[in-house]
């Protein structure tokens, strides 16, 4: 099997989406793949990128998972406007369950991203773990331009991170936020030159791979499950994950590794 392939059969299906892997870097990247409309994504998508998710999150061959935009011009420009027409209301309160799809992944979700990176692209790229941007990018939820508020997380989200003046700023305003303010207000993880964007990304793969896979998933439970609730509910996860991570394999190997100044090679058990 060639090293770059698609995962599974099934991915043909997709809407304007594609799925590569990687099996050298134990990468798999989700492109949003229709650059002539600037990666819209349409309904159908939205629920396919949970599949996607689904599929790679029991795909032992990957252990990150890579989302960016076809083309440079945009990472998605966001949702095909004219469908919101087409769908029932309730359809569109549960919008925010597949956008969730990276957050909820039990594995390193990384956001590669680039010029307009609005709407449901900006709320996709809010439930990635990391959000890697090229200095071309901008941010935006512009919904309250057309009468609408973001209905996939972006609200929550983007107040959660930068704090609740300033989502109030860019959202009710529906504001482009250049990635350089994006940075600064925490939205973003690093800014680079679009030039050494594909390398900012592969060095992130890099070093994550050189971690505990058990204990990056562990750790992301934890970081993500500590928001919902008070400091004691997230210590108490917290000391219970730390517990429990004290009986694996991986962990008395790093220690030894430390010990012993070498490399750790972690099996994720």
């Amino acid at each position: 099997m060639d090293k770059h392939t698609q995962a599974g059969a099934t991915l043909n299906q997709w809407d304007r989406l594609r799925v590569e892997k990687n099996l050298e870097k134990k990468t798999a990247t989700i492109v949003l793949d229709r650059p002539e409309k600037m990666n819209t994504l349409s309904f159908i998508a939205r629920s396919q990128l949970n599949q996607i998710f689904q599929q790679l999150n029991e795909d032992d061959e990957v252990r990150i998972i890579i989302l960016k935009g076809e083309g440079n011009q945009a990472f998605s420009s966001g949702g095909t406007i004219a469908q919101f027409m087409e769908r029932h209301p309730e359809e569109l309160s549960v919008l925010h369950k597949n956008v969730a799809a990276p957050e909820r992944s039990s594995k390193p979700v990384i956001a590669q991203l680039q010029g307009y990176t609005f709407g449901v692209g900006l709320e996709i790229a809010m439930s990635c773990d990391f959000r890697i941007a090229s200095d071309t990018t901008l941010l935006a939820l512009p919904e309250v331009k057309l009468g609408m508020i973001p209905g996939s997380g972006g609200t929550q989200r983007i107040a959660r991170i930068a704090g609740l003046g300033r989502a109030k700023d860019m959202i009710m305003r529906g504001r482009r936020i250049p990635a350089a303010e994006a940075y600064q207000w925490g939205l973003l993880t690093t800014v680079v030159p679009q030039e050494n964007l594909d390398q900012a990304v592969a060095d992130l793969v890099d070093e994550l791979l050189e971690y505990s896979p058990l204990a990056l998933r562990v750790l992301k439970q934890v970081l993500n499950a500590s928001q919902e609730g008070p400091l004691s509910a997230g210590l108490e996860i917290e000391g219970y994950a730390y517990g429990m991570l004290r009986s694996t394999h991986d962990f008395r190997e790093g220690v030894d590794a430390f010990n012993e100044k070498r490399k750790p090679n972690f099996i994720g058990e």
